[in-house]
């Protein structure tokens, strides 16, 4: 691999994380294209992930899209908070 990118986000709680990752993981299993792989990793309330990729086009894309995924799902996540 010749491009990587770790990225750190902070969730408010431990659940919004766990949801958070339970929705991502479907998606590192069959990943965005195959030139790219990614691990994630919690610490605390932090959602660590690392993207490797051959090149920094399949790293961009990849970045990309879970960045939206999690922006997405975090979206949702407080829609319902906020509903309660």
């Amino acid at each position: 691999m010749k491009a990587k990118a770790t990225v750190r986000l902070r969730f408010s709680s431990g659940k919004q994380l766990d949801t958070v990752l339970d929705a991502l993981l479907p998606e590192a299993t069959a990943p965005v294209n195959r030139r790219s792989k990614i691990t994630f990793e919690k610490q605390e309330n932090y959602l660590v992930f690392t993207i490797e990729a051959e090149d920094t086009v399949a790293l961009r894309a990849s970045l990309n899209a879970y960045l939206r995924w999690i922006g997405s799902a975090a979206k949702v996540l407080r829609v319902i908070e906020d509903s309660k």
